[in-house]
């Protein structure tokens, strides 16, 4: 299975992940004018892995200053993937600065409809 790089842009998030370590990290800001284009190489470098990941592990690190609604929809539908993924032990860290009080509800929110991933909220300064 191949990794994954997407060089951050003005309007789309840093993409890195290795499917041999088993981390994927998503950092910068999300409001392009396709979210598809943006997260479906995501999507399907993630469904490979957790297809082949059986027993495996997988840490996804979120790093995220902005995001618009349609990169909000995109994240819910990879919390659903996640979410669905059998035989994966999945670690989430929602990190966000200590003082936004909109990005800590954001990952409140995304966590709630998670039982089988672990949910980490983790403020930074």
């Amino acid at each position: 299975m191949d990794n994954l790089f997407i060089a951050a842009t003005e309007r789309s998030p840093e993409v890195t992940f290795d499917s041999a370590v088993g981390t994927l990290r998503i950092k910068g800001e999300s409001y392009p004018e396709d979210a598809s284009q943006v997260f479906g190489p995501i999507f399907n470098a993630l469904q490979d892995y957790l297809v082949q990941a059986e027993g495996k592990a997988l840490k996804v690190d979120f790093e995220l200053i902005y995001f618009n609604s349609s990169s909000a929809k995109a994240l819910m539908n990879m919390f659903q993937m996640l979410e669905n993924a059998a035989d994966v032990d999945i670690v989430v860290n929602w990190q966000f600065m200590a003082d936004d009080e909109t990005m800590k509800e954001f990952g409140e929110d995304f966590s709630e409809d998670l039982e089988h991933v672990t949910f980490n909220l983790v403020p930074v300064s």
